[in-house]
Parts: C-alpha cells; structure tokens; sequence
C-alpha cells in the first residue's frame, strides 16, 4: 500500500514538473524575444518538458517530497534546469532552428528555476501554516537559549512539526555580541548574562514565554545555573531540546517530527566543563592487554568497562558476585563493542580461593578494581561483611594480581576513607593503606606490580545514592528526605570520573615524574565545591516544575549512623598537591609496611569469620587512629 502511494506521487511529480516545463518554454521565448512567435513551432512545448524531466532524472527530481522543500531541493530544481535548457538548446541546434536570441539558454534556465522551484516554496509554507492553524489552541510560547547553530537546527526540525505546539518568542544566546541580529526571522533578544532583563521586557510587552528551552547538546552547569535561576525568578520552566542527532526533519512523507522536550536533569546542572585527557595514552596502556575490572556490575564497574573496551584490550574479564548486574553490562558491551573478547566470571572477592583460581586462569595485565560494599548505612548495620569485601577482599585481589605478575592494578576509593565515621570508609582506608604499602615496596625494589589508588566523592545517579532517591520519592509526590540542614557532598559524573581514573593509571604506570609519587601518593579527583544535599533537592523539585515547600515537602530526618555531615577529601595534616594535570590532585597520607598492614587484616578477618564485631572494630580502630566511629549517628554533628 505504501509503495503504491509513492508511486503515485511520483506520477504525480512527473506530471507537474512536466507542466511546468511546458510552460517554460514559451514564457521563456517571451521574455527572449517579445516580439517573435513564442507558440512555434508548437512541438518545442513538449521537447522542453522531454528535456526537463531527462535532465532531473539523476538529480532525483521526480523523487522530492514538496512540502519538505529545502535548500538542498532548490538546488536539485536549479541543476535540473541548467541541464535542461541546455539539452533543449542542442536539441534546437541540431534541428537547425537557432534561436533570435543567442541567451536565450540561460533565459531558459532561469525560468525554469522560477516556474518548478516557486510552488515548492509555495506549498511548503502553506501546509506549515494550515497545520499551524489546527493546532493553535495548544501553542506553547518558548524561548530557545543556545549558540545561533544550535539554535539553528532546533527551528528547522521545528518547521517539521506538523502540531506547530510551540511559538518561539525569540532567542538567548551566550554572547551579547549577536543581540539585535535574527536566526530565520526570529529576534536574538540578549545574551545568557541578560536573561533577567530580557524576561523582564518580555513581560512588560505581554510576551512572556511559558518555558526557556536549552538547545545546546552538552550544557555545562556554569551555562545553565544563571538559565534556571532567573526561570525560577519568573516561574517559568525550564527544558532541553532533543539532541542534534534525534532532530532529523526527514521522518518520511506522511509524519512530521513531533518535537518533545525534556526536563533538566540535575546531572546536568553539576556537570562541568571537559577536562583534557591524553587518550592516545589510554590507548596504549590499554590496547593489546588482558584487563580485569571487578565489581563490573556496579555504576563504576560498567563504567570501566564501557570506557576500557573502547580502547580495544585483548580480552576483558568482568568479574562480580551478582549475577543480574553481570548479565547486563555482558549484554550492553556485546552490543556496543561486539568485536572486544569477553569473559564474564561470578566470584567473591571475599573468597581468597577463587580469586587466585581465576587470576592464575586469565593472568590479567591490568586490573581495575571496583568491587566494594559501598552504602554507608547497610555497611554499619552488616560491619562484619563490609570489613571482608572491602579490607580483606581488596588483600585477596591484590595478592593475587600480584603473584601473576600483573602490571598495574587501580584500586577505587573514596573520600569517606578520610578521617572515617563509618565501617565503610574505614574499610577502605585500610584498602588504601595496603595498596599503598604495596607500590611503595614495588617502586624500592625497582619490579612487581604498581598499585594506584584514585580517591573520589559521590558519583551522581550512582546505585543507592541520592539523585535516584529524590527521584522516586519525586513521583510519589514527596516529601524529600535530607538527613541534615547542613549537610554536603562531593559530586561527579561517573564518565568523567572514570576518564580520570584512567588518566591517573596512564600517569603512573607511564612512570611520569609526579609530586609524592615514591611516597605512596594517593590520586584525588578535582571534585569542585561541595553541594548541600538540601539545595540538591530544592533543586530536583523546581526543575519537575514544582515549589519546595508548597508543592513537595523537604523533610529532616537525622544523621544515620556513620555518617557525617562533610566529607573529606584530604587528611588535615596533607593538603592538596597539584600534579600538573587537569582534574588531577594527589595526596600522601599515613602508610605503613605491607606485612604489618597484612597482619592487622588477618587478625580483623580472623575477628569478622568468628562473628566478633567489637573485635572487628577495636583492631581497625587500633590500626587507623583517627577512625571516629559514628555508631548511632548523634556523634557526626557534633564531630563537624
């Protein structure tokens, strides 16, 4: 049915341009000569159409979809002219009938172009004004703020849209240098900087658009923080265009692209602006090796692995203890790098027995480990099993990266390792200390195996964390739930976390010259400033379009247990070093030698398998000093 109906608008095309050809001909011979005969003989009538619609044929002609008609058309209707007026002015020649008018070709040509490329231009916009008017009932007034080009693209997928839902008042771009000039007849009203006063005119000129819409791609939160706060100012919302990408105009005959807008999330609010890395590096480090990430079914984990199969390594082993969070990161790579070999393993990085089997099976050459029990709270209330997987587990996957010669393993810490609170971040310290015990002992004895350590804050939408959470509770209508008025966090993406992590492990395996690095220096993520999580939800709740307080209430409910209220990336007594690296700091806190570091986790593993948590906790706060444990909560703000 389908392919009936094109070709029936084919015929239909062929009949038109055919016409209109026909026509040309004797118009043009008017214009050339109004005195002459321009009916005769009568047979150059139907040769000029003959010529037309042989020369269009290449070009597509009889193909176009008029009321799409573009630049890209015009053009096609202006080649198919020239090329017609001179076939038909060969065609004359060769009949011996020269005309009066030796430019009467181009004539010819440019009349044509006027008579076929006209009722395409024509019938466009009388059908964008036709579908304009039946929708006009639910027309939305916006105003686009983005650079002129992505202003540019957003308008002609506009055009496209058969609802015409949405009436542009005009545009906001970065620069004010534009203001004053139009992108297809629409007003450039100011520049990002001026939003207040340009909403300000707006409303005094009874203009006032219902939403800012965003049309730029990749919108940095320096871009769009001044963009949401004067919406807010107005009570206007604010959304995103969709991508470049999604804004093709050409979705077939019969459908224009229905335009949907979506909400700022707040990811894009604290993204930040991309930090250089030597990916050239990435690749040679990774490119031709056996990697191993553990934990790959975690928000890191898939990262890692997303990020490192790019690189194209000879194998990647994806190991994790759940099963579902391996299949899908297993799925996701099998389709996006098909060609990268992959071995997915379910293991326990708790069992020191299976991690050595399965590294003396793949031998990896870099390992990237992830796994780790990560939630605060449920480390507190199952300390025994946090103390396993994250102090001991790390111990097994180091020894046995280690005993097969692998060349660097990359341990993922946090900054909750600093002066720690919780079993958790203690936990992870003690990761710390061990690895850093292990590369400093590597880089004395000039072989075995570097240990990097990469330390870093929250990573947003991460499993268990705090944007999900004021997700669903968003659409149940509230409240929000903040445990503390004053408490803050560090934020950032996980690609970009992750980039940096893989920055960091070029840096060092590469044996780059770096400040604290023979001192079993610690990489730290530039994490920016620290966001109160209260203004984190504030925020989440107007961009849904909604009033904090009034629409969703925020409520308190205390720190739970382990937490406190600011986290740390640094030790008190260390502060940050830069490393000439963009994104990168390092840190040297305390470390000790690997055999008394092993032998203070034999003791707290042997406490953990015999079910003693105070002996558990007695021996890890005998081995990290300033460990402050929060038991119940009441102490973190008081601490701060």
């Amino acid at each position: 049915m389908q392919a009936a109906r094109s070709l029936i608008r084919i015929v239909v095309n062929i009949a038109l341009d055919g016409l209109l050809a026909a026509l040309a001909v004797p118009v043009a011979r008017w214009i050339a000569d109004p005195a002459g005969d321009v009916v005769h003989p009568l047979w150059l009538v139907p040769l000029g159409a003959l010529a037309l619609l042989l020369a269009g044929a290449p070009f597509g002609l009889s193909r176009q979809y008029w009321r799409f008609a573009g630049i890209e058309d015009l053009l096609t209707v202006g080649a198919s002219s020239v090329v017609g007026a001179a076939l038909l002015a060969l065609l004359t020649v060769s009949f011996g009938m020269p005309t009066s008018n030796p430019a009467f070709p181009v004539i010819h040509a440019l009349t044509m172009l006027v008579m076929l490329g006209a009722p395409r231009v024509f019938y466009r916009r009388l059908r964008l004004r036709d579908s304009g008017r039946a929708a006009e009932a639910d027309i939305t007034s916006i105003v686009l703020v983005g650079d002129g080009e992505d202003a540019d693209v957003f308008l002609r997928a506009l055009a496209q849209d058969r609802r015409k839902a949405f009436q542009v008042e005009g545009l906001i771009t970065p620069t004010a240098r534009l203001t004053g000039r139009r992108i297809q007849g629409y007003p450039i009203l100011g520049a990002i900087a001026e939003t207040g006063t340009v909403l300000d005119r707006l409303r005094a000129e009874d203009r006032m658009p219902d939403a800012l819409v965003i049309t730029s791609p990749d919108p940095t939160g320096a871009f769009l923080k001044p963009v949401v706060e004067q919406a807010d100012r107005f009570g206007l919302r604010v959304r995103r265009a969709p991508r470049p990408t999604a804004l093709d105009p050409h979705t077939g005959p019969d459908q224009g692209r229905a335009l949907e807008l979506k909400p700022v999330a707040i990811e894009d609010l604290l993204n930040r602006p991309q930090v250089p890395l030597d990916r050239d590096g990435m690749a040679r480090l990774i490119q031709g090796r056996r990697v191993v990430v553990t934990g790959a079914g975690g928000t890191i984990g898939s990262e890692l692995a997303r990020q490192v199969a790019a690189f194209g390594p000879a194998s990647l082993i994806l190991i994790d203890n759940g099963e579902y969070a391996l299949w899908q990161i297993d799925l996701e790579l099998a389709e996006t790098h098909p060609g990268v070999p992959r071995r997915t393993l379910i293991a326990d990085i708790r069992d020191e027995a299976r991690i050595r089997a399965v590294f003396d099976d793949v031998r990896p050459e870099l390992l990237f480990h992830a796994a780790a029990l990560k939630h605060v709270p449920m480390v507190e209330a199952n300390p025994l099993e946090g103390l396993l997987t994250n102090a001991a587990g790390t111990r097994h996957v180091a020894d046995a990266a280690r005993a097969v010669g692998t060349l660097a393993m990359v341990l993922i810490s946090t900054d909750k390792a600093v002066n720690p609170t919780s079993v958790m971040g203690a936990s992870k310290r003690v990761a710390e200390m061990y690895c850093q015990a292990l590369d400093i002992q590597a880089l004395q004895s000039g072989q075995g195996m570097r240990c990097i350590t990469v330390r870093f804050g929250n990573v947003l939408g991460s499993t268990g964390s705090v944007v999900p959470l004021f997700q669903r509770q968003l659409a149940r209508g509230g409240p929000l739930t903040v445990t503390h008025p004053d408490m803050q966090r560090y934020f950032m993406t996980v690609r970009e976390a992750v980039g940096l992590v893989l920055q960091a492990s070029v840096l060092r395996v590469g044996d780059v010259e770096l400040p604290l690095a023979r001192d079993g220096g610690i990489f730290v993520l530039d994490m920016g400033d620290p966001v109160k999580i209260v203004d984190l939800a504030r925020q989440m709740i107007r961009l849904a379009g909604l009033r904090p307080e009034e629409d969703v209430e925020i409520r308190f409910t205390g720190l739970r247990p382990g937490e406190k209220l600011f986290e740390e990336l640094f030790h008190g007594k260390e502060p940050p070093v830069p490393t000439g690296y963009a994104g990168l700091l390092m840190a040297s806190p305390r470390t000790a030698d690997p055999a008394i570091v092993g032998r203070a986790l034999d003791e707290i593993a042997a406490a953990c398998r015999g079910g003693q948590p105070r002996l558990a906790l007695a021996l890890l706060g005998r081995l990290i000093p300033e460990f402050e444990h929060n038991a119940d909560g009441a102490s973190g703000e008081a601490r701060a």
